[in-house]
């Protein structure tokens, strides 16, 4: 697994993940995921890289997710997952804690903060 910090400049950060998201993945991506969804009003994840997901990858998105919840401004939002992928987070019953868009211009105006549009 390879994270990648695509822009996090202003209140909104993208990155883009590479690889299994397993429990030697989640080791990697955890730390970066951690601070910039305790730092950030959005988080874009472009998880077309993303091969194989497995629960704890799910945990750490949905961390994520809550965690730019929690401060009542963020959104966790996912670019162009695979269609398994999908299934997994579909499956786990995690989709509406997260916004799962298709295209860069659709993650813009998704992770756009609230009040903000």
């Amino acid at each position: 697994m390879r994270i990648s910090i695509v822009d996090d400049a202003g209140p909104t950060a993208t990155v883009a993940l590479h690889g299994r998201l397993d429990f030697k993945g989640v080791e990697i991506v955890a730390p970066p995921l951690a601070t910039l969804s305790a730092s950030k009003r959005g988080l874009v994840i472009d998880m077309s890289g993303v091969t194989f997901i497995a629960s704890v990858g799910v945990r750490q998105l949905l961390t994520a997710s809550l965690e730019l919840a929690r401060r009542g401004e963020g959104r966790l939002v996912l670019l162009r997952p695979a269609e398994p992928v999908v299934n997994v987070l579909g499956a786990a019953g995690v989709t509406d804690f997260m916004t799962i868009v298709h295209s860069e211009r659709e993650a813009s105006t998704a992770a756009t903060p609230i009040g903000e549009a």
